[in-house]
C-alpha cells in the first residue's frame, strides 16, 4: 500500500526526513480491524515527529497521521479515535497512563489502510463528508475539550483564542461561535486576523493587543511567545486552557497574578471517544464545519506539509483518496 512515513529524523530540514512509497498492507491482531482510508489530515504532531520529538529512532520507518475518516469491513463511513491505550482502562482514557496516539507506538493514517482497535471506530455522520470528519480526531476534538469539558465555557461567555490560523485555533473559533460564544481571537497576520472574523469570531486583534475587556477564558496553543498576554487578558477568577505550545515551553509564570486573582490554568489533551461521538452530532446538528484549507491527493503529500511548515495556512490540509 502507499503510505506517507518519517524515514529519519530531522530538526533543521523536517522536510527532508519525508518518504513516499510503498509499505506493507497492515495486518490487524485479535480486537483490531483494517480500516479502508479515505482522508486523513494533518498536524503540528507530524512535523514534531519528523523532527524528532516523541519518537525513538528504533520506531523508523514510522507511517504518520493521527486523523482519519474511511470504511470499516463492515462497509461503514467511520471516524478513527486518534488515541489508543489499554483495553482494560476504565475512565477518561486521555488519563490513561499507557495512551499514546497513533504514529507513536502504532503506524498512523496517512496510508491506504489502517488498523486500529474496533472500539476506536465512531459513527460519521451523513452530514460530514470524509475530509470534514477527518478534521476532527486531533484538532477539534482538541479544541472541543478545551471550551467545553476544561474550559467549562457556556454561551454568552467571552474566550480569547491565540494565534488565529492553526488547527486547534480555527477549531476553537467553530466551535465556540456555534456554541453561542464570543469569540476574539489574535494573529500577526491581517490576513488571518479578516478570516478569522470571516468565520465568525467577533473581534481580531494584533497579537499582543491590549483588548478592551478582559475575558473569562483563554484557549492557549502558542505558549511562550503569547502567555504573558494571555494571563494579562483573562479575568479573576478566568481559565487559561493550554493544549501546546509551539512557540516554545519556558513562559514566564506570572505567579503574582495567578494567585492574586486566582486563576485556573487547565491543561488539556486531546479528548475521549464519547467527545469524539458527542463532537461529531455538535457538527451534525448545529451545522458548523471543519474549515478546509486545501484538500490535497496523498500521493502528493509532501506539498501539504510545505504548506504547514511555512505556516502559510488556515485552517487543516487533508490527504484525500
Amino acid at each position: 500500500m502507499f503510505a506517507v512515513s518519517a524515514a529519519r529524523f530531522s530538526n533543521d530540514d523536517p522536510l527532508s526526513a519525508l518518504e513516499l512509497g510503498e509499505r506493507p498492507d497492515p495486518i490487524a491482531k485479535d480486537g483490531w480491524v483494517t480500516v479502508e482510508v479515505k482522508a486523513a489530515s494533518l498536524n503540528h504532531h507530524d512535523l514534531w515527529t519528523l523532527r524528532g520529538v516523541g519518537l525513538k529512532e528504533s520506531a523508523l520507518p514510522m507511517i504518520l497521521g493521527t486523523d482519519a475518516a474511511g470504511i470499516d469491513p463492515d462497509g461503514n463511513e467511520v471516524i478513527v479515535h486518534a488515541l489508543v491505550g489499554d483495553p482494560d482502562y476504565r475512565g477518561d482514557e486521555t488519563f490513561d497512563p499507557s495512551r499514546s496516539l497513533l504514529s507513536e507506538k502504532h503506524q498512523g493514517t496517512f496510508a491506504e489502510q489502517l488498523v486500529v482497535p474496533r472500539r476506536n471506530l465512531v459513527p460519521k455522520p451523513a452530514q460530514l463528508s470524509m475530509a470534514e470528519a477527518a478534521c476532527l480526531p486531533t484538532a477539534y476534538l482538541t479544541a472541543y475539550r478545551m471550551l467545553f469539558t476544561r474550559g467549562q465555557c457556556k454561551p454568552g461567555a467571552t474566550v480569547l483564542v491565540q494565534g488565529a490560523g492553526g488547527g486547534v485555533a480555527t477549531a476553537c473559533i467553530t466551535l465556540g461561535q456555534a456554541a453561542g460564544l464570543r469569540v476574539w481571537v489574535t494573529s500577526r497576520d491581517g490576513g488571518k486576523r479578516e478570516r478569522a472574523l470571516a468565520l465568525g469570531a467577533e473581534a481580531a486583534f494584533e497579537t499582543g493587543a491590549r483588548l478592551p475587556d478582559r475575558v473569562d477564558a483563554v484557549m492557549e496553543t502558542v505558549g511562550e511567545a503569547t502567555w504573558a498576554h494571555s494571563m494579562r487578558s483573562l479575568k479573576p477568577g478566568g481559565s487559561l486552557v493550554i493544549s501546546g505550545a509551539t512557540s516554545g515551553f519556558a513562559p514566564p509564570a506570572d505567579l503574582t497574578r495567578l494567585f492574586f486573582l486566582q486563576m485556573n490554568v487547565l491543561g488539556s489533551t486531546m479528548g475521549t471517544r464519547d467527545e469524539l461521538v458527542q463532537l461529531a452530532q455538535f457538527l451534525a446538528n448545529t451545522g458548523a464545519r471543519p474549515l478546509i484549507d486545501s484538500e490535497i491527493p496523498l500521493a502528493e503529500a509532501r506539498d501539504g506539509f510545505a504548506k504547514m511548515h511555512s505556516g502559510e495556512l488556515f485552517g487543516k490540509v487533508v490527504f484525500v483518496r
